[in-house]
This record gives C-alpha cells, sequence and structure tokens, in this order.
C-alpha cells in the first residue's frame, strides 16, 4: 500500500546542517502519523523525531533541541530538520508510518558527520 522514499543525507562537518525529505505515497498521506528513525551500523534502530496527523512532535533527549519534524499534507512529504549536527548523529536515517495496523519503512539515508 504504501511507500516512503527518504533523501537528503549526505556528507557534512559538526556543527554544520541537513534537511531530511520523505515522500508518502499510496495512502491518505494526511492521516498518518510519521516518524524518522536512525540506525547506526551494528547496532539497534531507534526513534529520532515523531508528528502526529494533528502535528504534535515528539523527540528523543539526545536530538532535543537541534532536530524538528514538520510535514506538508499538500506535497505529501515529511521532514527532518538537524541542525549542530555531531558526529554520533552518523546513522542511516529511515522514515517511518503506521497505518492499519501495518509499519512501512522507507529505503533509509545515510548521514554522515565529520568531526
Amino acid at each position: 500500500q504504501v511507500q516512503l522514499v527518504e533523501s537528503g543525507g549526505g556528507l557534512v562537518q559538526a556543527g554544520g546542517s541537513l534537511r531530511l525529505s520523505c515522500a508518502a505515497s499510496g495512502s491518505d498521506f494526511s492521516k498518518n502519523p510519521m516518524a524518522w528513525y536512525r540506525q547506526v551500523k551494528g547496532k539497534q534502530r531507534e526513534p529520532v523525531a515523531s508528528i502526529t496527523s494533528g502535528d504534535i512532535t515528539g523527540y528523543a533527549d539526545s536530538v532535543k533541541g537541534r532536530f524538528t519534524i514538520s510535514r506538508d499534507n499538500a506535497k505529501n512529504t515529511v521532514y527532518l530538520q538537524m541542525n549542530s549536527l555531531k558526529p554520533e548523529d552518523t546513522a542511516v536515517y529511515y522514515c517511518n508510518t503506521y497505518v492499519r495496523y501495518t509499519l512501512y519503512w522507507g529505503q533509509g539515508t545515510q548521514v554522515t558527520v565529520s568531526s
């Protein structure tokens, strides 16, 4: 049903910024909660930020104050603005949604922060 495609990852210097995008299709995007997760090589995938259909947001403590999640329902897209990036933010970032008791994931986009 749902397809998610992340983009916007890359290599940045510590202290820099990136904006990740996740384009969704195959469902009523405006009704779906969305989230960003990240996964370091060899470690478990962990939640980073979430946003509800009513634009209520939540953040992991490790990114609070630095990252901002937002959505544009007209474009069926969710964003993750990442500022003041740290080397420990290096990971593959995944877009996620929950529709009718099913979880969907994008393919991931690599973010690398140099020290």
